[in-house]
């Protein structure tokens, strides 16, 4: 067959379903038919075969060939990965945004939630992890999102989305060899612009270096007010861990995000990036810490050039919220709270210092 490109008109979209499995089963196979009637291929990890891969790596793979990704978020958090201590489903979630991926979600509203309770149980209700359950709902609700109180809603979001999807956006999408087109006359055309290409790659490359600098530059000062207020909720707001722990059997401790940002302020100023190899701290950092931040505009993500890893820092706003608290404390009295804050700083700071390195592989510093 001779060279050629696809026909826009008849492309198939592969649509990615993410959700938990067993208490959203009827809204999966709402929101399965609903792609299938639009004309489109559905995938959803149902729907693969055991293999050798692990099953973040098999979940990445189909969701780098799919074309969108469709959250359905129902009363349960999910099954979590022990590495992360995160559900699949957020980490579904989480990595589709980092690659770009076109997102919709559907959330259940809360009188459909407590009707599935009465008839499923404590099946359809998340016992185990709310807290985190309540921290990816704020998340999916800061993005396009709708609710649905039956399987009706479901298949309305799916065709009104992916019909304005196939409007607006352009995607590779997958189509019948009897659509592909001769494309012999654009080959002259397109050598004469690989040239100018590699040119503008090396400014391209120039200006996506400079973008974090520009990012982190500065930026309106808030009121006093306004920053007491965020680092009163960064102390309420705790996360479960035993990454500073040196003990293997080691029990989850809960510390306040605050504390966290305090003691590890060098490392989260710096950067910290999803790379392969990171160390358990740097990967509780950026999978647990740095996305709660992210909701007050107090880090962001960064894409490094060249990379298929991101990075994670404070922005200029999370700088001055450190040097905020920093000026807040050495001013306030020394009350019993505040050397309760100040203890759980510095067993944070101990446990990170003292754990033991194990040769050959690397430590949370």
């Amino acid at each position: 067959m001779e060279a050629g490109f696809p026909m826009n008109g008849n492309k198939k979209l592969q649509v990615f379903v993410s959700s938990t499995y067993l208490d959203l089963k009827e809204e999966r196979q709402a929101a399965v038919e609903a792609i299938l009637k639009a004309g489109h291929i559905p995938a959803g990890m149902e729907l693969f075969s055991a293999g050798s891969e692990s099953q973040l790596e098999t979940i990445r793979r189909w969701i780098d060939d799919s074309d969108v990704y469709m959250l359905i978020l129902g009363g349960r958090y999910g099954s979590v990965d022990p590495q992360t201590s995160l559900s699949y489903t957020e980490l579904e979630y989480d990595y589709a945004l980092s690659q770009g991926k076109p997102v919709f979600s559907v959330i259940i509203e809360s009188q459909a939630l407590e009707g599935k309770v009465k008839l499923e149980g404590s099946a359809a209700l998340e016992v185990g992890y709310p807290k985190e359950l309540k921290f990816f709902r704020e998340k999916v609700l800061s993005r396009i999102s709708s609710f649905f109180s039956d399987v009706k809603d479901i298949k309305l979001a799916v065709h009104e989305t992916l019909a304005d999807y196939s409007k607006r956006l352009d995607f590779t999408g997958w189509i019948s060899g009897r659509e592909i087109v001769d494309t012999r006359p654009l080959l002259e055309e397109l050598a004469r612009l690989r040239e100018d290409k590699e040119k503008l790659q090396a400014r391209l490359d120039s200006m996506t270096q400079q973008a974090p600098r520009q990012a982190s530059g500065a930026v309106k000062k808030l009121p006093d007010e306004d920053m007491r207020e965020i680092v009163n909720m960064l102390k309420e707001i705790e996360v479960s861990t035993k990454v500073f722990s040196s003990e293997e059997d080691a029990e989850l401790v809960s510390y306040p995000v605050m504390t966290i940002v305090s003691v590890m302020r060098d490392k989260l100023v710096t950067g910290v990036t999803n790379k392969i190899g990171s160390s358990k701290v740097d990967n509780f950092l950026y999978f647990n810490v740095l996305p709660k931040l992210e909701i007050y505009d107090l880090a962001g993500l960064e894409k490094v050039a060249g990379m298929q890893w991101q990075r994670y820092r404070l922005t200029a706003k999370g700088k001055a919220l450190i040097a905020f608290f920093d000026k807040e404390s050495k001013k306030a009295p020394k009350s019993a709270a505040a050397e309760d804050g100040r203890s759980g700083e510095r067993k944070v700071a101990d446990t990170v210092s003292e754990k033991p390195k194990t040769p050959g592989k690397e430590n949370a510093d």
